[in-house]
């Protein structure tokens, strides 16, 4: 449903670039390039674009007893910096998101958590990508286990009471896009958490 400030005078249908041909890229371990030709809506011009077809991701806000966040820190080569972060990772083919969360939760961190909901989900960035991040809250969340990291991971887990981890958020600690959408979604949805 279109937000209630969209357009009156352009549907979606006058806004959608008819898709006249994909042609496959290059790939890669985490996502494929491809090529979309479209049509412009109102020129008719054909206009070539490049996309990224990535797996669909997970993240989770995992809440200790003691209402502390799990956290990770770990390195990202893209901004080539150390990011805090929540748990989260890609969602293997045939897996259930769910299934995803709480996998990434106890391989990253070591930690389970009896109780599930989900928070949202989002498009990491339409733009490029095709794929859809699915946000997850895990509660009392408790440690069971070792960390079993991948070999492209190195950890530094930490639980943070939730009033430092909001305030990290509020002072731009908190850098990574896809932790702020999930903040975000729990912001909307259980309030109350976050005080």
């Amino acid at each position: 449903m279109p937000p209630a400030s969209a357009s009156a005078s352009a549907s979606d249908h006058d806004l959608r670039w008819p898709i006249q041909q994909r042609i496959p890229g290059a790939e890669y371990r985490v996502f494929r390039t491809e090529f979309v030709d479209c049509r412009h809506p109102r020129t008719g011009a054909t206009k070539r674009f490049s996309t990224l077809q990535c797996s669909d991701w997970v993240n989770v806000i995992a809440i200790t007893p003691e209402r502390h966040v799990v956290t990770l820190r770990q390195y990202r080569p893209g901004t080539n910096t150390v990011c805090l972060e929540i748990p989260g990772g890609m969602i293997d083919p045939g897996e259930a998101p769910d299934v995803a969360a709480a996998r990434e939760l106890e391989e990253e961190t070591g930690f389970v958590a009896s109780q599930w909901l989900p928070l949202g989900r989002c498009s990491p960035n339409p733009a490029l990508q095709n794929n859809t991040l699915h946000s997850y809250l895990a509660l009392d969340a408790v440690l069971t286990g070792t960390a079993r990291p991948d070999d492209g991971e190195v950890l530094a887990v930490a639980t943070l009471p939730m009033a430092e981890v909001v305030h990290l958020l509020r002072t731009g600690a908190v850098e990574h896009a896809l932790v702020l959408a999930a903040f975000a979604h729990l912001a909307l949805s259980h309030p109350a958490l976050l005080s």
